[in-house]
């Protein structure tokens, strides 16, 4: 009796407890679902202002080690070669505080800017732009590429761009001033300068996408779940910080690092660049739709959505937000010949007239040259060639076959 009763015990308790577990993980599945893939995501001025403090906070721990002229350039710190000619005179040094005057710019009491010129030249730019990626496509096929370059993972199918939308508005920039740049140099008549502008743009650019996500475990093309995406910028508002970056020489790298440098080290100019950036407290406001199936299908799922402007996020904040910026190389700004475009006077109208016949009549006379010699040389190698021909068959034949010329035996 005794052993019956425990027996029933223990297989109650075995019930209850494989009832609590299943429970259990029935509330966990649950709650994932809800708050981790349903969930609702925080407003967008919350996810703008947390991700300001997480950028200052960032970025005052970079910024005291990273500077784009923290290195002072190399011919501060080598000896200035002076040339052999005076012809070319030295103009005397122009400091930050020197500039400003003759430009007649004060710093504290000048005031912003609203550059309406340079928003109509930006929106003329960027609707040329649209008008050429309408017409030949370039644009679509240049993505697709690079989607389904080396770099896509191998549980992803091939990649198709179902949706490109460039927008209709253009960017509005304002508030332009300028401010020399605190980039910790020891000597303030050096710094830099660079012209800080507020830009705001609201639109509506879409990029869409649709792929299939391979599961290769534990056999190939075990499960295949459609997805399809579409990211859409709504507005984007910060602070653009422009700055021009001289040139600067720095010396060519040895062969041997080991080696003791040559007393004339050669050396090797960077060109001036271009350099931009975008302050931290900049806003990125996205739309994303998705959707996740085939026959059961989940859409605009947001947890996807998080996932999608945190990537965006980080990849402009690797990129282009202080302290990093991005440097373009700028070319040659000296007026040249060849960049000349547009009607040209009579003047030189008939000197290039005369100079393209000359250099035409040049060439004619060196294609015949060439050819003439070509030809001679032809000839001759013909001639000799059946000149010892006929030799060595009359030596194989035993005849007696003399040159024209030879003398008489």
């Amino acid at each position: 009796m005794a052993e019956s009763t425990q027996q029933a015990q223990s297989s109650l308790s075995f019930t209850e407890g494989f009832l609590l577990g299943q429970l259990s993980v029935v509330i966990l599945i649950g709650a994932f679902i809800k708050f981790f893939i349903f969930g609702d995501p925080p407003s967008p001025e919350t996810t703008a202002s947390t991700r300001a403090l997480a950028r200052q906070s960032r970025d005052n721990g970079h910024r005291s080690s990273f500077s784009i002229n923290s290195s002072p350039s190399v011919t501060s710190r080598l000896d200035v070669r002076h040339s052999s000619s005076n012809v070319l005179r030295h103009p005397p040094r122009l400091t930050t505080p020197i500039i400003l005057a003759k430009t007649y710019y004060n710093v504290d009491a000048h005031q912003p800017e609203s550059l309406d010129w340079f928003n109509v030249l930006i929106a003329q730019t960027i609707a040329q732009f649209r008008t050429d990626a309408h017409q030949d496509e370039a644009i679509l096929t240049s993505l697709t590429n690079l989607l389904n370059g080396p770099q896509k993972p191998d549980f992803l199918s091939s990649i198709k761009v179902t949706e490109i939308s460039l927008g209709e508005d253009f960017p509005i920039f304002s508030n332009c001033r300028v401010d020399p740049v605190d980039d910790g140099s020891t000597e303030p008549d050096t710094a830099r300068l660079q012209a800080r502008m507020d830009v705001d743009l609201s639109d509506l650019i879409t990029f869409g996408i649709e792929t299939k996500i391979i599961l290769n475990w534990p056999k190939p093309l075990t499960a295949v779940l459609p997805v399809a995406l579409a990211v859409s910028i709504v507005r984007f508002s910060g602070t653009l910080s422009i700055s021009f970056l001289p040139s600067a020489s720095h010396p060519t790298p040895s062969a041997h690092p080991g080696s003791s440098p040559p007393p004339q080290q050669p050396l090797s100019t960077t060109p001036t660049s271009l350099a931009f950036s975008f302050l931290p407290d900049y806003r990125l406001d996205l739309n994303v739709r998705s959707l996740v199936g085939s026959r059961s299908r989940l859409q605009d799922i947001p947890k996807i959505a998080q996932m999608v402007e945190n990537r965006l996020h980080a990849w402009i904040d690797e990129r282009c937000v202080e302290p990093r910026v991005q440097q373009i190389p700028l070319p040659s700004l000296w007026p040249r010949k060849k960049n000349t475009r547009g009607p040209l006077n009579e003047d030189d109208d008939g000197l290039g007239v005369k100079a393209s016949e000359a250099v035409r009549d040049i060439r004619e006379e060196a294609r015949k040259e060439v050819e003439e010699e070509r030809k001679k040389g032809r000839e001759n190698w013909e001639k000799e060639a059946v000149a010892e021909g006929l030799r060595w068959r009359s030596r194989a034949e035993g005849g007696g076959y003399e040159m024209p010329g030879a003398m008489p035996i």
